[in-house]
């Protein structure tokens, strides 16, 4: 029977938005650890070392607490640092800080990749969660990645609640942990366990890691639906025009900007035509150009072609930042302060979650 921690947040999203959302048909599995077949990642060797008598007794009675009732096989040093190991009959291992507040599920995978480096770079402190890997730390760790094909200068790479532990994403918006050195992956991402319960992801890191894609957006390349009222909330919503939720929800921003929101939209091109139908929009000579094309495409259909003189992709610089954002179906609908909005956007909990009436 699965714990209950595998029921993450994403998942459960993904369940809630089925009927107002169109699904990613281009997301693949992280290369680093969902196909180990096709890029020769072997499993991680059984971690070695022993574990203190207090955190082997914490560990198992926050377990206890939260309901979990398999057998627990051992608990050793994990691979991934800053964390234990907890083996458990006939699951997946778990990983878990000492104080039992931090929880992934999931096999580590060994990256094959030979270690040019094998300095420790100085680990993250709290008030970096959420924040991009600084740049040297993210040169040594794509050093240690030449074997993974789906790795480049591209990837995202964020510091989380665990240091040591980092959260990256393909260019498709598909999630991983990686130790700092690059040595162990896994495709399990962060939970967190609260007085005895389980809560699902890190929403903390989730909001801060958002509000810093947003902050690398070109904002000058997102088409903008300023509010025609007292403005009282920003929200950014990754888009595709051939997503028929995503016409519905531009159906009714003129009903938001009348409401005092404001939407910024990221073009977020999912379906193979939409790259260059996008592109199109996006090459318009000036801003109220590409919102009318974006109109035009949206409410009726009919897309516009690129200027004949622009060779340009305007588009691309900004879709490839918002992979940070793990976009899993579009429309994908985030607060400025970098929460996803986990339900129909026709429901009346829509409004409630921005703010206004």
């Amino acid at each position: 029977m699965k714990l209950p921690i595998l029921k993450p947040a994403s998942l459960i999203a993904a369940m809630l938005l089925a009927t107002t959302a169109c699904a990613q048909p281009l997301a693949t599995k992280t290369a680093s650890s969902s196909d180990a077949s096709k890029t020769n990642i072997r499993p991680s060797a059984q971690p070695a070392g022993k574990v203190s008598a207090a955190i082997d007794s914490r560990l198992r009675q926050v377990l206890k607490q939260a309901g979990i009732k398999t057998q627990i096989r051992s608990i050793v040093p994990s691979n991934l640092p800053n964390m234990y190991q907890i083996n458990i009959a006939e699951q997946p291992p778990l990983h878990m800080t000492a104080d039992g507040k931090y929880v992934i599920q999931g096999e580590l995978q060994k990256n094959p990749s030979k270690r040019l480096v094998t300095e420790i770079p100085v680990r993250s402190s709290s008030a970096q969660v959420g924040t991009l890997v600084n740049p040297t730390t993210k040169a040594s760790m794509l050093a240690n990645m030449g074997a993974l094909k789906n790795m480049s200068t591209k990837t995202p790479f964020f510091y989380t609640a665990v240091p040591g532990v980092i959260w990256g994403a393909t260019l498709e918006g598909v999630p991983f942990l990686v130790s700092d050195d690059a040595q162990y992956i896994t495709d399990g991402e962060i939970s967190v366990i609260e007085n005895g319960q389980f809560t699902g992801l890190d929403e903390n890191f989730e909001k801060r890691k958002n509000q810093s894609v947003f902050s690398t957006l070109d904002q000058a390349q997102l088409i903008t639906y300023k509010a025609t009222s007292p403005e009282k909330a920003v929200i950014y919503v990754a888009t595709d025009v051939n997503c028929p939720y995503c016409r519905m929800l531009h159906k009714k921003l003129e009903l938001l900007n009348k409401k005092g929101v404001t939407v910024k939209t990221i073009g977020y091109p999912i379906y193979e035509q939409s790259f260059e139908q996008m592109r199109g929009i996006w090459c318009q000579a000036d801003d109220a150009s590409r919102r009318s094309a974006l109109d035009k495409a949206m409410l009726t259909g009919k897309m516009t072609p690129a200027l004949a003189s622009c060779r340009a992709d305007y588009l691309a610089a900004n879709r490839e930042k918002a992979a940070g954002l793990a976009i899993f179906a579009t429309p994908a609908i985030y607060r400025e302060d970098g929460v996803l909005f986990q339900a129909s956007f026709e429901s009346a909990e829509f409004l409630e979650f921005l703010g206004v009436e």
